[in-house]
């Protein structure tokens, strides 16, 4: 094995990827580096992957309970829906449109927030084969918000079902799952089918207090619905396909969200009878040859569609009925101040790209794309304006449809074009040692130009050890939200707007002792600048989008994971941050300063496999502007039992989570002239779930 571990360390090349398979296992491999597969310890990246059978072994029902396992990524939430917060490395903001999310590579990124979608909804995991998630950027390939992180999905295909499996879960907050999946070849086809529905009420934790009790306070109303549940109730439907045959590969999908709930409100005010709906859809078509030409050219093109929409099923308020800002005489809001945004949005891609490997010890990464982004419908139903002078809601006398007035609806129509061309060489220039130099030139139709290098440096330094440093630059395009938002003094677009950039330097070391125990350790330093923020217009209730802020970051992440006995694995990771807002010279707040994570998978009997997992939030600061106390510090315990090959097909397990039921919560934002969550956002509590599939 010793020969064999440095005969590959020596060599790298792309030929030796199927040893490297065999040796490191595919668990190990990741393509989001580089786009091509390699080893984790070699991937010119911080890399995380995590597998299917992982997502199994710690019961997790819906992608955030898997991020929440990687190093240096932290699960907040917002106010509204809940939506999840990606919190890498301690960059935070509300809308988290510094990381990309990706579907096979196919970013899901909106125009309108810079996110994955208001009405987001969850994600659920059956589908799922496995998870690849980089820290630090990525823009060098995969362009706009790979800023902070980039976390690419990728969903099951007909080798990853083999065969039929269906299966279904309930549990806490009457919730119900059910899934079937199908995986064969059909007249020369490979085809995999995969459908998935789930149906909760959400957990049901108290706000004590919302941006309600606070105008309560100031206009002596009795509106607020504080204390009451925040409001996470949700319906899914989930449904994909991918079909193969030879160089061509056809992949659509279906992600139905409806009664999706409000969560704490949109507006920080609780409403529990608003609801949300959201349909996406997407399709890609595929050609990869990697012998095109010859041996030495792998080439890809791929043509990709997705139309995305936020829509409004219930009327959402934005403060409840009896609301009164004392606008008009009498109660302003006897039916509680409604807004029912929504938006329509749909994305054309195409791309080209080829490795060529035709030059000795080098690796050549080239192609070129387009995207077109139109956010081709605006809709908005409200029975309220803003009074720009006070920056508060007065009636407009009645509900009214004010789409397409542009003196009245929130956000202008835009579209968006993005041609980019990027060019990579992996340079093996020496025994043990491996350059990968990379730019990629991005041309937007509405803000211009902008270039993003990336350099990487690794290092076989033993047949057990690898150091790497890395060096990346990233870019966040502006949302249209923040371009091109309209009559809401709160938060008016700048079409002037650059993007955010962030440099990044990274020291990582990856140790194997033995053949049981790996050991990671990564140092990281960032400078963010151009932070787009809403800024006060002097004199005025306004606040303009501008390019304000500037913070620096650095901290380290260390990983253990540990085969202690053939049947007993323990895994582990330890995360430190510190970041500074540089215009106040304190800390940036929100995301935690430590987090410790451990995992063990014990198989005590036969077919029996007990999962204890335990995660552990530190030191969370609040901003300069907030001057409530540091939020407290929570640890989760989680334990899942799974027992296989009952009667050859069956297969049933057990959850608990947050087994000692302890008081989690999230930051809630800070606000002038105090929080509107005060006692912040509360998480679920002690909760069960049972499963049981069948596969044949």
């Amino acid at each position: 094995m010793f020969y064999a571990v440095n005969a590959l360390a020596i060599s790298l090349e792309a030929d030796d990827e199927e040893a490297l398979l065999s040796l490191y296992g595919d668990e190990e491999m990741i393509s989001l580096a580089t786009g091509n597969s390699k080893p984790i310890s070699r991937a010119p990246a911080i890399a995380t992957v995590i597998t299917a059978e992982d997502i199994k072994e710690i019961g997790a029902t819906d992608i955030d309970q898997v991020l929440e396992t990687v190093p240096g990524l932290h699960v907040a939430r917002s106010p509204r829906g809940y939506n999840p917060i990606y919190t890498f490395r301690g960059i935070f903001s509300q809308f988290n449109s510094q990381v990309l999310m990706l579907i096979n590579g196919i970013p899901i990124t909106n125009l309108f927030a810079g996110d994955r979608n208001q009405v987001w909804g969850g994600l659920p995991v059956q589908s799922i084969a496995r998870v690849e998630v980089i820290r630090g950027p990525g823009s060098a390939i995969y362009g706009a918000d790979a800023f902070a992180g980039v976390i690419n999905i990728i969903t099951k295909a007909k080798e990853d079902i083999a065969g039929t499996e269906v299966g279904g879960r309930a549990g806490s907050f009457n919730s119900w799952d059910g899934w079937a999946l199908h995986g064969d070849s059909w007249g020369g086809f490979d085809v995999a089918v995969m459908l998935e529905y789930g149906d909760t009420d959400g957990q049901r934790r108290t706000i004590d207090e919302d941006a309600q009790t606070f105008f309560d306070s100031q206009f002596n109303t009795d509106a607020s619905l504080a204390p009451g549940s925040v409001n996470l109730q949700r319906e899914n439907f989930d449904a994909r396909v991918d079909i193969s045959r030879e160089h061509w590969r056809l992949r659509a999908g279906l992600q139905r969200r409806q009664n999706v709930g409000t969560g704490a409100g949109v507006a920080q005010a609780l409403d529990p009878s608003g609801r949300f709906a959201s349909d996406r859809w997407n399709a890609d078509l595929t050609y990869h040859n990697p012998e095109f030409f010859s041996e030495n050219w792998d080439v890809t093109a791929q043509l990709s569609y997705f139309n995305t929409s936020q829509e409004v099923e219930q009327n959402v308020r934005l403060f409840p009925p009896g609301a009164d800002f004392n606008s008009a005489p009498g109660i302003d809001f006897p039916e509680g101040v409604i807004g029912n945004p929504e938006v329509f949005e749909r994305h054309a891609r195409f791309k080209v790209s080829t490795f060529y490997t035709g030059f000795e010890q080098h690796q050549i990464h080239a192609g070129t794309g387009m995207r077109y982004g139109d956010l081709y419908d605006v809709k908005e139903v409200k029975n309220y304006e803003f009074d720009f002078e006070t920056g508060l809601p007065r009636p407009l006398g009645g509900l009214r449809d004010v789409t397409g007035d542009l003196s009245q609806v929130f956000l202008r129509e835009r579209d968006r074009k993005n041609y980019y061309v990027f060019l990579q060489d992996v340079w093996n220039f020496a025994n043990d040692w491996e350059f990968t130099a990379g730019v990629r030139y991005d041309h937007f139709s509405d803000f211009g130009d902008t270039v993003n290098p990336r350099l990487a440096l690794v290092w076989a330094t033993r047949y057990n050890l690898t150091t790497k440093l890395l060096y990346g630059r990233a870019f966040r395009a502006p949302s249209f939200a923040e371009l091109f938002n309209i009559n809401n003094p709160v938060a008016i677009g700048n079409p002037n707007l650059d993007p955010e950039t962030i440099e990044t330097v990274e020291l990582a070391f990856d140790y194997r002792p033995s053949n049981a125990l790996r050991l990671a350790l990564s140092l990281f330093h960032y400078r963010w600048d151009d932070i787009i923020q809403f800024v006060s217009d002097p004199g005025t209730s306004v606040n303009v989008a501008e390019n304000a802020g500037r913070q620096k970051g650095f901290g380290m992440e260390l990983e253990a994971d540990w085969a202690l006995t053939s049947n007993f694995h323990l895994l582990g990771n330890y995360a430190f941050q510190h970041s500074t807002d540089e215009k106040t010279g304190k800390n940036a707040g929100h995301a935690p300063q430590h987090q410790i994570y451990l995992r063990g998978s014990w198989e005590f009997l036969p077919h029996w496999r007990l999962t204890p997992q335990f995660n552990w939030v530190i030191d969370r600061s609040r901003t300069a502007s907030d001057s409530r106390p540091a939020i407290n510090n929570y640890s989760i315990f989680d334990l899942t039992l799974r027992r296989t090959a009952i009667k050859r097909h069956w297969e049933v397990a057990f959850s608990v989570r947050n087994l000692f039921d302890s008081d989690a919560r999230e930051p809630s934002p800070a606000g002038n002239p105090g929080a509107l969550i005060p006692n912040d956002l509360p998480l679920s509590g002690r909760s069960f779930f049972g499963e049981i599939r069948f596969r044949f």
